[in-house]
């Protein structure tokens, strides 16, 4: 698949082919070649060959975008 844009909380991919292996309620969707960027994935939309994402939080929650900014403001 392709990665056509991200953001803090999401996702929108692109996949060539099937998209039967997106149809898992969630997934892990490996960002780098080295596997070291990964981000558990619960599937939102499907629109032809293009789907969108949400990334899912160590407990299995959505993680709300301004949450997390205020949290990556504290950190620095």
């Amino acid at each position: 698949c392709m990665l056509l844009d991200v953001s803090n909380t999401g996702a929108k991919l692109e996949v060539e082919g099937t998209l039967d292996v997106l149809q898992a309620k969630e997934f892990f969707l490996v960002l780098s070649s080295t596997g070291l960027a990964y981000r558990r994935c619960e599937l939102v939309w499907i629109d032809g060959t293009t789907a969108g994402v949400h990334f899912v939080t160590a407990d299995g929650k959505k993680k709300p975008a301004a949450a997390k900014a205020a949290a990556a403001q504290s950190a620095t």
